[in-house]
């Protein structure tokens, strides 16, 4: 597509060493590409489709929720289990000859405390246990690249340092207007092709960023048989899917903010982000308004139609 991403470029930051992303227990290569990550913010990484062996397969058995709902193909984690090994080494055999392919996806509707309902993505096992290795590699990457405004989906974090950060930042810090913001259906609106060009910042893998594209054009199998074929967004639900909604979100907004907004902005201004919900404050009102005019034009740029926002004066 050759889009253009130069105004958001990871700058030239490091994260504290202790501050990867990993498990202790994570294989050896995966501490090898974080390290990579954070000491060389411009390097693509190749040969990551290489990295999807018998051995992260089985980290990512090991880290599975086993009682999760089975996909269109009704295999439970007990079943497989009585035959894992042989399992997997023919797992591992489809992706290296490239004869794996991604199934239908299960649509199950969960209801919210609103009365309405959330689309729930069920993948097969077999494609959760991929795309636990895939997002492993992938959070190896990118939680050097994250900023500290985010706190969705993150080892480490949670809705309350969110919440305990912004308070923070309201009560000690010279801020008078806000911007709260949400994403109506953010994981049903990613465009593809975006989401694509972002991971190429980083990755030079076709193989790999095939695979990606693979679970994203998977179909979708809803409720009375009928198989949607998307063309935005991924479901809720993949295991890969909380780490390529972070992606999106630092490529298209906390890089932005970072780079951008901070810099038009006369007075101060911070993010706090926990997954597709963020609030905004400014020292000065007319910087507050001039963000909540752009914001919709960017989030537009990159496909996502449906925010919400919310300006509020503070005493």
């Amino acid at each position: 597509m050759g889009k253009d991403l130069t105004e958001v470029r990871s700058p030239q930051r490091q994260l504290a060493p202790d501050k990867v992303g990993l498990e202790q227990s994570e294989p050896t290569f995966l501490w090898g590409i974080a390290n990579k990550a954070k000491t060389n913010k411009g390097h693509r990484f190749r040969d990551l489709y290489r990295c999807l062996n018998e051995e992260l397969i089985y980290h990512a058995w090991e880290s599975l929720n086993k009682g999760a709902a089975s996909g269109v193909d009704n295999v439970t984690a007990e079943a497989y289990a009585q035959d894992l090994h042989a399992n997997i080494q023919r797992l591992v055999e489809r992706l290296k000859t490239k004869r794996y392919r991604a199934k239908l996806v299960r649509r199950v509707y969960i209801p919210k405390e609103n009365g309405k309902q959330r689309p729930l993505g069920i993948p097969t096992l077999e494609d959760r246990l991929v795309q636990s290795a895939a997002a492993k590699v992938l959070t190896a990457i990118y939680e050097q690249d994250f900023l500290d405004c985010s706190h969705g989906y993150r080892k480490g974090r949670s809705a309350h340092d969110a919440v305990a950060e912004l308070t923070r930042e309201l009560q000690f810090g010279p801020y008078h207007t806000v911007v709260e913001a949400d994403i109506r259906g953010f994981f049903d609106h990613m465009d593809h092709d975006w989401l694509l060009e972002m991971l190429k910042q980083r990755i030079d893998d076709r193989a790999f960023l095939g695979l990606i594209r693979k679970w994203l054009k998977a179909g979708i199998l809803e409720t009375g048989g009928k198989v949607i074929n998307p063309e935005t967004g991924t479901p809720q639900g993949g295991i890969v899917s909380p780490v390529l909604a972070n992606v999106y979100l630092h490529y298209a907004l906390d890089l932005w903010f970072d780079c951008v907004v901070k810099k038009s902005c006369r007075g101060k201004a911070i993010l706090t982000r926990y997954a597709d919900d963020w609030v905004c404050a400014f020292q000065h009102e007319d910087d507050a308004e001039w963000f909540y005019q752009m914001l919709p034009k960017r989030l537009k740029k990159f496909g996502v139609p449906r925010c919400s926002t919310w300006v509020i004066g503070l005493k």
